[in-house]
């Protein structure tokens, strides 16, 4: 039996100490690099990120100044939408364990990439590596109401 059919998105966010977080949805960092770089900041950061079904949709945002991978550590898979700029088409991944179904362990989100993320079931854990280290000044969320091209109509699924 699955997980998220044995345990609830509330048992979770308890036994990870998850709190809310400005996208949507619920984290922790788990990790800051102690390694910095000659400006001083840490090398990459770790985060858990759970979303839930109803609820689980992100506002779209991006990363201006790091890269990001997304890691599915448990729950049902979940769609990743990304877009490579504000007039760029909208292309999926789905991650989530079942890779003869297309979907995929992990996914990159490139240095300004806009981003969101959907949950496809009851609730989804991922984990989000950003390097260099994830900071508030290199974070842009999307004004109330924005989704790139095509994000409405539907997009094509694939590998980042």
């Amino acid at each position: 039996m699955a997980i998220e059919q044995q345990r609830s998105a509330k048992e979770v966010i308890e036994a990870l100490n998850l709190s809310p977080h400005p996208e949507k949805g619920y984290f922790v960092e788990t990790f800051r690099d102690e390694a910095k770089s000659p400006d001083g900041r840490a090398l990459s950061t770790q985060i858990y990120y759970l979303l839930e079904g109803e609820s689980g949709v992100s506002h779209w945002h991006r990363v201006l100044d790091a890269v990001e991978v997304w890691h599915h550590y448990a729950g049902a898979p979940l769609r990743l939408s990304l877009s490579r700029d504000d007039g760029s088409p909208v292309r999926d991944v789905v991650l989530g364990k079942d890779v003869f179904a297309g979907e995929r362990p992990q996914a990159v989100v490139r240095r300004g990439e806009w981003q969101h993320a959907r949950s496809l079931g009851q609730w989804t854990l991922v984990g989000c590596t950003v390097a260099p280290a994830f900071t508030m000044e290199g974070f842009e969320m999307a004004k109330e109401g924005w989704e790139p091209r095509g994000a409405k109509e539907g997009t094509e699924a694939g590998a980042a």
